[in-house]
């Protein structure tokens, strides 16, 4: 057994410990930011916020190590058994499912803050940021309602890499994005769900070596639409998206991180 690492703070304000190293698995546990953990073993899991490190904690639970305050994307302490290599810049797709902050505020904006779970504009029950229930009052969601401003931002972290993660799998390395444009077709995706984005005539055109920006600008402002009705708020939402994704950056997202 891999011997104890030092304590570490948690720099979260509510920050889950999960079954395994993954936003898929149960929660077991919580941390309150400043509280201190000490870690038996680190692996590779689902990417959180371009970070796919997870850390075992004494408690027998994984915790993202975005969360926690060890002062480097690296390992401080052994790999658990059967884990690999931390990730690093350049490493492929497999771990540049990041969304960058202009990204995230722009999902933010537009989803808008939930506190407690309701009906959407078109009656689906949703909470925080744009979180979808899956159970009867968003049982699933581990944060106490009504949420925190700081909350619901955790909670979307905790969703995004859903959606940036389908994305990159329908999504062939002939394609080339920065980070704007990485970030406008995840909010898009995170709008429209998976499977709405994986049958896209988007998708399909940008795999077929199409310029990027031609692609954007005329096939996002087709999802306009939301029970058989088009909505001004999904009309304005993909301007914007059409605008980050033409926002100039030199910062590559996919296939390679840069």
């Amino acid at each position: 057994m891999a011997p104890l690492s030092s304590a570490y703070a948690i720099n979260g304000d509510v920050v889950n410990c999960r079954s395994g190293p993954g936003t898929s698995f149960s929660v077991v546990r919580t941390y309150k930011k400043g509280q201190d953990v000490s870690l038996t073993c680190q692996t590779v899991g689902t990417s959180v916020n371009g970070d796919a490190l997870w850390d075992k904690t004494t408690d027998g639970c994984f915790v993202a190590d975005y969360y926690v305050s060890t002062g480097t994307g690296n390992y401080v302490t052994g790999r658990c058994e059967g884990g690999s290599s931390p990730p690093s810049e350049g490493n492929g797709n497999g771990y540049c499912k990041k969304v960058n902050q202009a990204g995230l505020d722009l999902i933010s904006r537009w989803e808008g803050f939930v506190a407690s779970p309701r009906p959407d504009p078109v009656g689906l029950p949703t909470v925080g940021y744009g979180h979808l229930c899956q159970q009867k009052n968003c049982a699933e969601v581990h944060y106490s309602f009504p949420l925190s401003v700081a909350t619901a931002q955790q909670l979307l972290n905790d969703d995004v890499p859903k959606y940036s993660s389908c994305l990159a799998s329908y999504l062939n390395n002939r394609v080339t994005l920065n980070d704007n444009q990485w970030a406008a077709l995840v909010s898009w995706v995170f709008n429209n769900g998976c499977g709405s984005a994986k049958s896209s005539t988007l998708v399909q055109r940008l795999n077929n070596g199409e310029d990027p920006s031609t692609v954007a600008s005329q096939e996002l402002p087709q999802w306009r639409m939301a029970g058989g009705h088009v909505l001004q708020g999904l009309v304005n939402r993909r301007a914007d998206e059409v605008r980050l994704f033409k926002t100039a950056s030199s910062k590559q997202a996919y296939p390679n991180c840069r």
